[in-house]
């Protein structure tokens, strides 16, 4: 079937890009279009680690007074009393604790002149793994990088942030677990000293990579892998990461960031749902955090939300993760993400400019974020981490129920969780594919169906692959010249899935085309 060559779009003379849709500067942007979040409270589904009283009343930052809680609903923190260790002497063994284990070797670190000196630090209160964990990469980074009083400087201050932990964090932190629909919200002073901690990998019950572990299903959050072995792109990690300590010890940034788990409270009817194919901007240039600025923008995720920004992954959900480094804090209390969960994070602040991606990233540089605050002085920057079903063949994704299992992932991200006049548009790109072995074309539409059910508009990027900007505008112009809703268009899913199963279909798209065709005729 022929298409009608869209109207718009063309190629940027400026950027050499090719895009299509609707013009970039006209799609509804955060910060012209604000969803109001209410009134900052806690309540049941809602942590506060602040004091409300202060922050309503002056908006001053101050943590909310309480205390630590040793069980499985809860952060395990290193200065619980409950976090012991047994010494042995000359009469037997004394039960000690950790954390003044912990206070006394970090001091030791006012005066650090070498690298050594904080191996020996980290490895003396996780005696446990003193012959496993490796610090090439961390002896690497001090061995290559100058000024070295500067290095020096920020891992002094970085250890004298750890240290403020129970006076900055008092407050139990919940974790964000599987079933659970609950937001917290936190100052980025104590997501740095969480940060801080977690550098010179103080949390406790957190080493263990045994299945039978008690946090397994959990990402790890101490930084020992970050440390070990070394590599290129290790390197321009601890340069990302040491760029986040230096800015936060100089200058402590002063909002909040909420991290919301959320979850789908039932099955979507998607046969059935009238929404009509929402607007489009889709384009081969550019990136979700840059010019999707404002928009509700995807986090490409792994399930452990974070994926192997501590170790050697390094794609779009690590960079992500790295440039705006208080994103890292959710691997502390976020459990393994379900089919029918994704994390929403508002508020975090970004901390570097990048280039490259996988083996050609490269730290650039700080970054100024200039980003406004809402009335929780949150960043107007809001990220939505969505997980996509790795496949071990291609065939998998054409069967109903993984078609399914992402239409709701997807939903559960972009659903709107306040009532507002217009929502932001999704921010996406090609999800699921690449290393997960998804179809490029069948998660945009996907993507497309979960943000029209959202009332989201979609702008797209595709990542310098041209020739997709056109096969998906060509669909999405159909799609809304034949006005398909996402009933009809899933109904036409299920078509194909069946055609695929018995290895009769062809390309997706055409299918879509042609079976529209063969509609026409008959009547």
């Amino acid at each position: 079937m022929e298409v009608e060559v869209p109207r718009g779009g063309g190629v940027s003379p400026s950027r050499g890009a090719l895009w299509q849709g609707e013009d970039l500067a006209l799609m509804r942007r955060g910060l012209e279009h604000r969803e109001d979040p209410g009134e900052l409270q806690l309540g049941p589904r809602h942590t506060v680690l602040i004091n409300l009283l202060d922050f309503k009343k002056d908006k001053k930052l101050r943590p909310q007074p309480g205390s630590n809680l040793w069980n499985s609903d809860h952060v395990k923190m290193p200065n619980s009393t409950r976090n012991t260790f047994n010494k042995q002497g000359m009469f037997g063994s004394d039960e000690k604790l950790r954390w003044d284990l912990i206070k006394k070797k970090l001091s030791k670190l006012s005066n650090v002149t070498k690298s050594e000196t904080i191996e020996e630090v980290i490895k003396s209160y996780n005696v446990n793994y003193k012959n496993e964990w490796k610090f090439d990469a961390l002896h690497k980074y001090f061995e290559t990088e100058e000024p070295k009083c500067e290095l020096f400087r920020v891992v002094k201050a970085t250890a004298e942030l750890a240290l403020k932990l129970p006076d900055i964090c008092p407050k139990a932190i919940p974790l964000l677990k599987q079933g659970m629909s609950h937001s917290l919200t936190l100052s980025q002073e104590q997501i740095s000293c969480l940060l801080a901690n977690a550098f010179f990998c103080t949390f406790p019950h957190r080493n263990s990579t045994q299945p039978r572990a008690e946090y397994s299903n959990y990402p790890d959050i101490n930084f020992n892998r970050l440390f070990g072995e070394s590599s290129k792109r290790k390197q321009q990690k601890l340069k990302t990461i040491f760029q986040y300590f230096k800015s936060v010890t100089e200058e402590p940034p002063q909002g909040l960031v909420t991290f919301e788990r959320r979850r789908l409270a039932g099955r979507c009817d998607w046969k059935h749902c009238d929404s009509k194919i929402s607007k489009l901007h889709i384009t081969s240039k550019g990136t979700i955090e840059k010019e999707g600025k404002g928009m509700l923008q995807v986090d490409f995720a792994c399930a452990m939300v974070g994926g192997g920004v501590l170790g050697s992954g390094l794609v779009q959900e690590e960079i992500l993760f790295l440039t705006h480094t208080e994103l890292i804090v959710s691997r502390l209390f976020t459990e393994k993400l379900g089919d029918w969960d994704a994390l929403c994070i508002t508020g975090p602040q970004c901390y570097s400019e990048y280039s490259g991606y996988s083996d050609t990233y490269s730290w650039e540089g700080p970054h100024t974020d200039t980003t406004e605050r809402d009335r929780w002085m949150r960043r107007y920057t809001k990220i939505i981490a969505i997980d996509a079903i790795k496949f071990k063949n291609e065939q998998q994704q054409f069967e109903m129920r993984n078609v399914d299992r992402e239409l709701n992932k997807a939903y559960c991200g972009f659903e709107p969780r306040v009532q507002a006049q217009c929502y932001l548009p999704v921010a996406t790109g090609n999800w699921g594919c690449g290393a997960f072995n998804g179809d490029s074309k069948l998660k945009a539409l996907i993507q497309m169906m979960a943000a029209s059910k959202a009332s989201r508009d979609i702008v797209y990027f595709t990542f310098g692959n041209k020739e997709l900007v056109q096969e998906i505008w060509n669909m999405h112009n159909f799609l809304q010249k034949q006005h398909f809703t996402v009933g009809k268009l899933y109904s036409v899913l299920e078509k194909y899935c069946e055609r695929k199963r018995s290895r009769s279909a062809g390309d997706l798209y055409d299918f879509i085309y042609h079976s529209y065709a063969d509609l026409k005729s008959k009547h």
